[in-house]
């Protein structure tokens, strides 16, 4: 009889599982120790750390490159309809950080979930030489470094020259009786490479293309024959700068050319191979079969993640009229009837607007075809409201005031036929407000798809032991169906499942609180309150408002030191673009309020204040399973969706938020009473906004939120420079957009309800196992099955294909 697994080697089983549904083990560990062995060296006593990552990276990639190759032929032996997901996607393994915050990271999540539904789904994106940057604090002040992810190589991807494709820059348009030419052009190719995408135990392995930029190799004689062969070598090689870096900004829009670049580049080489793919006529094949485009609709979807591959619309009419010779009215059927926009923000600093010089200079023809689109678009509008000139101005896809410029939202929404917001206040939202005209011409186009994140990471992969102790109670089918969780309810009162969920949660607690005094070097206590903000920093999600509360708690701790405070751990951590002043002042504000508070020997260790340093996939997949407490405090109203909310909720955290983005379903799912709701909702700061928001009427009314204030203002924590938060205090006394003050009652007194909670362990335990029973809705499972069905016109599948080695 075999020898019964302990639990530990239980968790690991599971998450090997997890990982490309690999079923047995001992043939993983034997192509491991191949790959080793011949690929990599000869004598183990020397293989580095590296060596023994590239060998396992080798090795699963093997397992799934069988599987890989089955379910492309299978797509095209069903010829089933194509889902393209066309956005920068982040964070497959090794950090690879190809996307900002928290819209890439979706994207992954979703991918994940395409394949696991058997969804022929390609997710295309840009290939970054380098990332998301690198984030160190020196001296409590941020400071960026190059992410050069790719210095090593990357095992999981694979070049493939072979669909290599030609972009076009610049130029000028000549109009012909046979059509139109876009002639002159400069050219870069867009090399792709392709990583798998493996599904959960079903031997679908989808594909994630992502581009390359390449220079063409033609370079003129003349310009060799008068000495000019360096710098014509040089200038060539500033075309693979399109995929040279990520732009780091999260909500916020930067008119670069080398942006728009960066968004036409991926759209144009995306399409060529959307196209390329509808014409072929079986795998492998290059012969062309499709010649009918007006069914393009019924075999291809795409999804536009946000206004970043917009330019998918006007390029798409730009192939199907100039290359194809439909006429106009056809074309825009397809287009149309092929494109679907998500929206990912109502924050109108974050919303594009390209200026028209910049269009004409770089893509003279787009512009031609957008202004037609727009001229079009008006005329239908004016034929439903005669004279109404102010709702044609709000309706244009070109902004007139000041200096023109092209809305690539208004863009998205004309040129799709459904249009979605992330969750459904933000549905909501976008319906009744910026998008409101557009509303209520087309109301059939707009829909709700609130988000959802992938259990096999967020949970199986990340929190092995949490995924097993619910394995343990209702089975491991949870994994691939999430709503099953709501079985756990059956065992809300059990002192057993308490008694373990406490149990992994204090486990997960030691391991971090080592990582933290490794990292940090402050003691941490294990018993306190993990107490967890990590986001983008951005004014909007209100890291101040919770600086304010950490005041506060101080301030309380040094008035009363012989009270019998809850304990807490503060941990905050983020990246801040590196242009965005105030982000970068609220980091060192926190990292200040730190110095002080965990050096102050009469606070000791009731209370520390750690900032986590260079937030990202590998640290969030740490501190998640490690904490009590999830901060999710945006101003009602600003935040989409939020995904990290969702993460918090699975892995055993209490959510202390407003009702924004998708908090308000997480307290429909689990029950408002088993979330920590205060402040403001979104009628609230309406309100707020009509009556006039006066911060200093807070200021003199709260004398603990004045106290604050002062010692902010008044160097407290900036002994040696004592006016360097004046830009903070400033803005938060005179021009807070998202009203901090307004909800810093409210705030401290939800806070004292978690403190007081928190001694209670089990009815503590027993909010947690409500909160993870009531996150079946936020599966990325369910996202995406909605997406399919209600947009792409596609069916989910739980079919598992057959394995390479099987009889077909």
């Amino acid at each position: 009889m075999s020898k019964p697994l302990t639990d530990q080697e239980k968790r690991k089983q599971i998450s090997v599982r997890g990982l490309a549904g690999v079923e047995n083990v001992a043939d993983l560990k034997t192509n491991f120790n191949r790959h080793l062995h011949f690929t990599l060296v000869k004598d183990r006593n020397v293989a580095t750390k590296r060596d023994y990552y590239f060998a396992l990276a080798h090795t699963v990639r093997d397992h799934l490159v069988g599987r890989w190759i089955r379910t492309q032929q299978h797509y095209y032996e069903k010829d089933p309809k194509l889902g393209l997901d066309m956005e920068e996607l982040q964070d497959m393994e090794e950090d690879a950080g190809l996307g900002n915050g928290g819209l890439g990271r979706l994207a992954a999540c979703f991918l994940d979930s395409m394949a696991t539904l058997g969804l022929a789904a390609y997710g295309y994106g840009i290939r970054y030489e380098f990332g998301i940057f690198n984030q160190k604090i020196v001296n409590g002040w941020q400071a960026e470094e190059a992410d050069d992810w790719l210095r090593y190589g990357n095992p999981w991807e694979k070049a493939r020259p072979e669909y290599m494709r030609p972009v076009h820059f610049y130029g000028r348009v000549e109009h012909h009786p046979d059509g139109v030419k876009w002639v002159d052009t400069q050219v870069v190719l867009a090399l792709p490479y392709d990583t798998p995408v493996p599904g959960y135990r079903n031997n679908i392995v989808n594909t994630m293309r992502l581009w390359s930029a390449k220079a063409p190799c033609e370079f003129h004689l003349k310009d060799f024959n008068v000495g000019g062969y360096i710098q014509a070598v040089l200038d060539k090689n500033l075309a693979e700068n399109i995929s040279r870096v990520l732009y780091p900004n999260d909500n916020f829009f930067e008119g670069k050319e080398l942006r728009l670049k960066q968004e036409y580049f991926v759209v144009a080489a995306t399409l060529q191979d959307i196209i390329r793919r509808f014409k072929a006529s079986k795998f492998g094949s290059t012969e062309v079969v499709r010649m009918d485009l007006t069914t393009l609709p019924d075999k291809v979807a795409i999804q536009l993640n946000d206004t970043h591959p917009a330019m998918a619309i006007p390029e798409l009419m730009r192939i199907l009229v100039d290359d194809e010779k439909l006429s106009w009215d056809t074309a825009w059927d397809i287009t149309v009837r092929t494109c679907a926009y998500t929206n990912h923000t109502v924050l109108p600093e974050a919303l594009e607007r390209w200026p028209i010089d910049l269009f004409q200079n770089l893509l003279p023809r787009h512009l031609e075809i957008i202004y037609e689109i727009n001229r079009r678009h008006l005329e239908r509008i004016t034929a439903l409201y005669p004279g109404d000139y102010d709702r044609l101005r709000r309706m244009s896809l070109i902004e007139e005031c000041g200096q023109k410029k092209i809305n690539m939202a208004h863009l998205c929404i004309v040129g799709s036929h459904a249009v979605n917001g992330v969750a459904q206040i933000h549905s909501d939202i976008i319906k009744d407000t910026v998008f409101k005209d557009f509303y209520e011409v087309d109301p059939q186009k707009f829909q709700n798809k609130t988000n959802g994140i992938t259990p096999r990471r967020w949970l199986v992969m990340c929190n092995p032991g949490l995924a097993e102790v619910i394995a343990e109670r209702i089975g491991e089918d949870y994994i691939r169906d999430l709503s099953q969780l709501k079985n756990l309810l059956k065992f809300v009162d059990d002192d057993a499942l308490i008694r373990d969920i406490a149990k992994v949660k204090q486990e997960n607690k030691l391991k971090f609180a080592v990582h933290l005094e490794e990292q940090y070097k402050v003691k941490i206590n294990p018993n306190s309150m993990f107490d967890v903000q990590v986001k983008r920093i951005h004014e909007y999600k209100r890291q101040l408002l919770n600086c304010l509360h950490i005041i506060t708690l101080y301030n309380r701790i040094k008035k009363e030191p012989n009270k019998a405070w809850t304990p807490r751990t503060i941990m905050i951590g983020g990246k801040a673009a590196p242009g965005y002043h105030t982000a970068k002042m609220i980091i060192k504000l926190i990292t200040a309020i730190g110095e002080v508070v965990n050096n102050d020997s009469v606070v000791g260790d009731r209370l520390k204040v750690i900032y986590l340093e260079n937030y990202r996939v590998t640290l969030a997949e740490k501190v998640i399973p490690a904490s009590d407490l999830s901060e999710q405090i945006s101003t009602a109203g600003t935040e989409a969706s939020g995904t990290g909310n969702m993460k918090f909720m699975l892995n055993g955290a209490l959510t202390i938020g407003t009702m924004d983005g998708a908090n308000v379903e997480m307290a429909e799912e689990a029950g408002e009473e088993n979330l920590f709701i205060f402040g403001m909702r979104v009628k609230d700061v309406e309100a707020l906004d009509q009556k006039g928001y006066d911060a200093m009427e807070y200021y003199n009314r709260i004398p603990e939120l004045k106290q604050v204030m002062d010692q902010i203002s008044g160097g407290f924590f900036s002994p040696g420079e004592p006016d360097l938060f004046k830009d903070i205090v400033k803005m938060l006394m005179h021009h807070d957009r998202f009203k901090v003050f307004a909800d810093y009652e409210d705030y401290i007194k939800c806070q004292e309800k978690v403190s007081a909670l928190y001694k209670n362990t089990k009815e503590w335990t027993k909010m947690v196992i409500h909160n993870i029973a009531g996150c079946g809705k936020f599966s990325s499972d369910r996202t995406i099955a909605q997406y399919a069905r209600e947009i792409w016109g596609m069916e989910p599948s739980l079919e598992k294909i057959a394995a390479p080695d099987d009889p077909r």
